[in-house]
């Protein structure tokens, strides 16, 4: 009996010192090793917490001064985030300089006739009414934002401007308030008796602020711990504004650029939203709540009772600033159906969703007969199934640059609603078509290595934003499994028709880690 206990001690003995040598030891020399930070990093000097909306982006710094503690700013650093565009010609500019200074100027005269029109009415009246004044400037952050908009993408990668926008739509005082122009068009079509309504189920308006500048306002509607229920269709489901938010910055982590910049906001309702609109739509809305916060709801555009407003705490409302892009007038756009939408319907299905090879029809038609079209398309489904995004029924161009010229991936509030569940159809163009750029394969596995993690360059990115946390833990860590089922479908694509037959080439990449040279062809 003794020697079994002097056995069972001895092998105790021995199970400590090995878990002690080979896994205790280790984590102690990763720490020390670690450079060590006095107090914490999201104060600053003065002992007050940092601003976030000031922090670098990280897309513009140097090798050599880089944190080793940042994974966002080595990824921005790779040389797959340097590669050169070609030189831009006047004819891959969406807008010149001159033609878009002359469009605001006259906008700007239209809205100071229109205010001098208010005051005269409300003078008549005999009621006050708040002068808003603008101040256009041709610096101004969203001009120069629409300046800087081509062919292949919304904004350059190193752009200091971004950063910039999105300081000014989360401080620029808002001086006016309206729906959009798409809800404008369904008022009076839209019947309350319908479950789908004409377009979405959402509440969003247009902002337009001291400087001129405008952006769409998404409201919360959802806490981020809720999931989407699973009874839920895509297209009755509530957009969601911290989506819109985590959208922007992942359609930067993988470099596509082509979702205009958003960020998030408190919004007083009464002051910025009901005492700055003129629209007597609008304005009706509004009510106070039982609970003494101040509510409004959309008037049978969409949602047509109170019980789906949305309400202030009291006055101040969390929401979403999408920055607009110029005018339809000065740079026409086109909504495109998107060859694999989905049926918004009870029951009804799609042919891609019963035919395995439909694909082999789409690269028989136009546009996806040519050029890049095809495999932007495939690039969106990407993004949209890393975010578990279903409502992809039409995507955008602008008519200037044709067929040549990238989509807009805009309206993302449906994405980030599960994290417990991989939407695999959402990949359909991948799977079906078995393509893929070379450009976005290369970065798709690049941030699946430990030292360049989705989940931890996309964590890191959202605390930027002054409504941080965007995303929960769960819906993070998905990222990471979502990309993990892309690359795995890209093999098992490349084991059936070799990688020449799949991948394919956009770039050209010098040798000795140079900085590599885009094709004219690309993106």
């Amino acid at each position: 009996m003794r020697r079994d206990r002097l056995l069972v001690a001895s092998s105790l003995a021995f199970i400590l010192a090995a878990d002690v040598y080979f896994v205790l030891l280790p984590r102690l020399r990763e720490w020390y090793r670690q450079p060590q930070r006095d107090g914490c990093a999201c104060r600053g000097a003065n002992g007050s917490e940092s601003d976030r909306s000031s922090e670098p982006w990280g897309s513009n710094v140097s090798i050599g001064t880089l944190d080793s503690g940042s994974k966002l700013e080595r990824l921005f650093a790779h040389p797959l985030y340097s590669i050169g565009l070609p030189e831009v010609g006047p004819e891959e500019i969406l807008l010149q300089s001159e033609e878009l200074m002359s469009y605001y100027r006259r906008k700007v005269l239209r809205w100071e006739r229109q205010q001098k029109f208010y005051s005269v009415a409300a003078a008549v009246a005999n009621i006050s009414v708040h002068e808003q004044r603008v101040t256009f400037d041709p610096g101004a952050s969203w001009f120069k934002f629409h300046l800087g908009i081509n062919r292949y993408a919304l904004y350059a990668r190193n752009d200091p401007n971004i950063a910039q926008l999105i300081k000014d739509m989360q401080n620029t005082p808002v001086i006016s308030a309206d729906y959009t122009q798409d809800e404008k068009a369904l008022k009076g079509l839209c019947d309350c008796s319908q479950v789908v309504k004409p377009s979405g189920h959402h509440l969003k308006l247009a902002l337009k602020f001291q400087d001129f500048g405008k952006a769409m306002f998404k409201p919360m509607r959802q806490e981020r711990n809720q999931e989407t229920p699973e009874d839920f269709f895509y297209f009755v489901d509530f957009q969601r504004h911290n989506a819109e938010i985590a959208a922007f910055h992942l359609d930067r982590v993988l470099d596509f650029r082509r979702v205009p910049p958003v960020v998030g906001r408190f919004v007083n309702v009464t002051g910025e939203i009901l005492q700055a609109t003129r629209n007597d739509d609008l304005r009706s809305v509004f009510f106070t709540s039982p609970a003494n916060n101040t509510c409004f709801f959309a008037k049978c555009l969409y949602v047509c009772k109170t019980e789906y407003a949305v309400c202030g705490q009291p006055d101040l409302l969390e929401g979403s600033m999408s920055a607009y892009l110029p005018g339809l007038s000065i740079s026409p756009r086109i909504s495109i159906p998107n060859p694999w939408t989905r049926s918004y319907t009870f029951t009804g299905r799609q042919e891609w969703e019963v035919n395995p090879s439909y694909c082999d029809t789409v690269k028989k038609m136009y546009p996806y007969n040519l050029g890049n079209r095809l495999l932007n398309i495939i690039d969106m489904a990407i993004f949209d199934f890393l975010m578990g995004n279903m409502d992809r029924h039409h995507y955008e161009i602008f008519t200037k640059f044709g067929d040549a010229g990238f989509l807009l991936h805009f309206d993302n509030a449906r994405g980030f609603g599960r994290h417990s569940h991989d939407e695999m159809s959402i990949l359909a163009p991948l799977t079906q078509c078995c393509m893929i750029k070379q450009s976005t394969l290369l970065r798709l596995r690049l941030l699946a290595r430990p030292q360049y993690r989705l989940s931890d360059v996309m964590r890191e990115s959202l605390t930027l934003d002054p409504l941080w946390p965007v995303l929960t833990e769960p819906h993070l860590l998905a990222l990471d499994r979502r990309l993990g089922r892309v690359l795995r479908a890209v093999q098992r694509c490349v084991k059936r028709l070799g990688e020449q037959g799949v991948v394919v080439m956009d770039f050209v990449e010098t040798l000795r880690g140079a900085t590599p040279r885009q094709t004219k062809e690309s993106r």
